[in-house]
């Protein structure tokens, strides 16, 4: 969801969500993520730092990990570049128009109007495997989310501000941010066309008798 209202999220909604979250699946039980929930005056000041920072255009932090291989070949590089294809024409911008493409990805340091905004960090030594069980932590965050009648939006574009969002909450040195995810309800005068998948024969394969 990239549209939402400025209607608060109850506390109460995610201390429950979170709290049910922790059952997420964990290898070993390691449970990696470290969660920080951000709403109100708070939330209000870390986006209008960030909203400064990038208007300013101050260079990005340094992400502390690679979000994408360096050479990303297909089919995945075709994936992404549909992605960019579809969101930015339903958007009406032309793929020329850089300055409309850099307003358009403004809206990820407003949460995109959301009024809750959750940070996930992980212990800068942890593995693979350990970041894997934080896609699962956060996909369970999501559903239970959605059962709330709330809406999200990760987002790994606070990775490129991550010192901001530092100032904000203070972590332990030895924590490395992840993704912020916008939390909120959604905003139904705004429409975003869903983004299409591959079907599933190019990524599912059927071994049986």
């Amino acid at each position: 969801m990239r549209g939402f209202t400025d209607e608060p999220v109850p506390l109460p909604v995610l201390e429950r969500v979170l709290d049910a979250a922790r059952w997420a699946p964990s290898g070993s039980n390691l449970q990696p993520w470290r969660i920080y929930v951000v709403t109100g005056a708070p939330l209000a000041r870390l986006k209008k730092i960030a909203l400064a920072r990038v208007v300013a255009g101050e260079p990005w932090d340094e992400r502390e990990f690679e979000m994408y291989p360096r050479a990303l070949k297909p089919p995945y590089s075709d994936r992404r570049a549909a992605f960019g294809r579809e969101r930015y024409s339903a958007l009406g911008i032309e793929r020329e128009d850089w300055e409309a493409r850099q307003r358009a990805a403004i809206g990820n340091w407003d949460c995109f109007g959301a009024t809750a905004a959750l940070f996930c960090y992980i212990d800068r030594h942890m593995g693979r495997p350990q970041w894997a069980d934080l896609g699962m932590y956060l996909q369970t965050v999501m559903l239970l989310l959605r059962a709330e009648g709330l809406h999200s939006c990760p987002q790994m574009a606070w990775s490129q501000v991550r010192e901001t969002v530092a100032d904000a909450v203070a972590p332990p040195e030895e924590l490395m941010l992840f993704c912020g995810m916008a939390i909120g309800y959604e905003n139904p005068d705004m429409t975003h066309p869903r983004t299409a998948r591959a079907p599933m024969r190019e990524t599912v394969t059927f071994v049986v008798d």
